[in-house]
């Protein structure tokens, strides 16, 4: 269910939230910027939403304009994503029905009334599709498009060894690191094949398309990232092993940039969930011979990433959530951050910032006392 009315809305804004995390982001071609992430309850479980916020100056975030929840339900891991059309995709995951939905604004560059602050459901601001269902079981992170025009999807049947806290379900199913793809610009979907690499956690893989037309999967592994290559366009993965890209068991972005070059948002030189990096590679993911330190600091995690229209590179990550915690009052104290970095290409190769309207740990949202 997608709740777009303005009333019904404020339930959910950051005065009634305890905790956040999670986030993903989508930049639109005159640059209106879009973050989601989730929240709910005390802690992952039944109950749990997804909420959408928007800023058209990158400074100043709206409060919910959509929020995913279903009665009953927990709504968990949402993620954004811009097709060729430019329509943006609001996808999350649901369960205990084990699916991936997603709700899609076919005009999300829509004009906000004069008098209106960031109106939900109106004729002239965002309007979405009914959700419509994609696959089975989880998807964390942005499809890719290939140059044949395919759109692939990493949805995720977790490990059966995997028992994550307050997942409700485990139906007797295959698992892995499974690809959709869709030939008909989102309209259907069918399940391809997929990579089931030992020591998986939690998946949330990403797909690359290589140089030479091949697909390259990286997934989480409790390792780090662990990687598997295609050769028949998704239908089956090969020669699982470990990237050697390091990682403290976390979610992290790779992407393709349109310099060609590829993007990793990991952790590197990390005791735990920090120093938060963004790495360039020239040779097809082979070497990352430039960095940039996003975030030194504790609890920084869960980067998602989209480049946007004018190259600047917008990276969203959460900082020390505030779940699962004895009281209010201590998850009250947690800093509940959702940060934004603003960075170009040019940064991540000097190592620093050099270019202007860079910038690192903005605050996207903040819940306070």
């Amino acid at each position: 269910m997608l709740i777009r009315d303005k009333e019904a809305l404020k339930e959910y804004d950051s005065f009634h939230r305890l905790w956040q995390g999670i986030p993903s982001v989508a930049v639109t071609k005159h640059g209106r910027i879009f973050v989601t992430f989730y929240s709910g309850g005390m802690k992952e479980e039944i109950g749990n939403y997804c909420l959408l916020v928007m800023s058209d100056d990158g400074v100043h975030f709206s409060e919910p304009v959509a929020v995913a929840k279903t009665e009953g339900k927990r709504c968990f891991d949402p993620n954004l994503w811009i097709d060729p059309e430019g329509k943006l995709w609001f996808t999350w995951a649901e369960s205990p029905e084990n699916g991936v939905f997603a709700a899609v604004a076919s005009d999300p560059d829509g004009e906000i009334p004069d008098g209106e602050d960031f109106p939900a459901g109106s004729e002239l601001g965002l309007r979405f599709s009914e959700p419509i269902k994609i696959g089975e079981d989880v998807m964390m992170n942005k499809p890719v498009v290939t140059k044949d025009g395919r759109y692939l999807f990493p949805i995720a049947v977790w490990a059966k060894t995997v028992k994550p806290k307050d997942y409700e379900y485990r139906e007797e199913k295959e698992d892995g690191a499974f690809v959709y793809e869709s030939r008909d610009g989102g309209r259907t979907f069918s399940k391809l094949g997929g990579a089931d690499l030992p020591r998986r956690s939690f998946d949330e893989h990403m797909i690359v398309e290589r140089k030479d037309g091949s697909l390259r999967m990286y997934i989480r592994t409790d390792y780090g990232i662990g990687m598997a290559d295609s050769f028949d366009g998704g239908k089956t993965f090969v020669n699982g092993r470990d990237s050697m890209l390091g990682g403290p068991n976390s979610r992290f972005f790779i992407g393709r940039l349109r310099s060609g070059r590829l993007l990793l948002v990991n952790h590197v030189g990390f005791t735990k969930r920090d120093h938060l990096t963004a790495l360039l590679s020239e040779d097809d993911g082979e070497t990352w011979p430039y960095q940039l330190l996003l975030d030194e600091r504790a609890k920084v995690s869960y980067p998602d990433v989209m480049e946007g229209p004018d190259g600047m590179i917008y990276v969203v990550y959460d900082r020390d959530r505030g779940y699962y915690k004895n009281s209010v009052e201590e998850m009250r104290a947690a800093e509940r951050e959702i940060l934004m970095a603003t960075i170009r290409e040019e940064d991540i190769i000097a190592g620093t910032l050099v270019t202007p309207g860079s910038e690192l740990k903005r605050i996207v949202s903040k819940l306070r006392t």
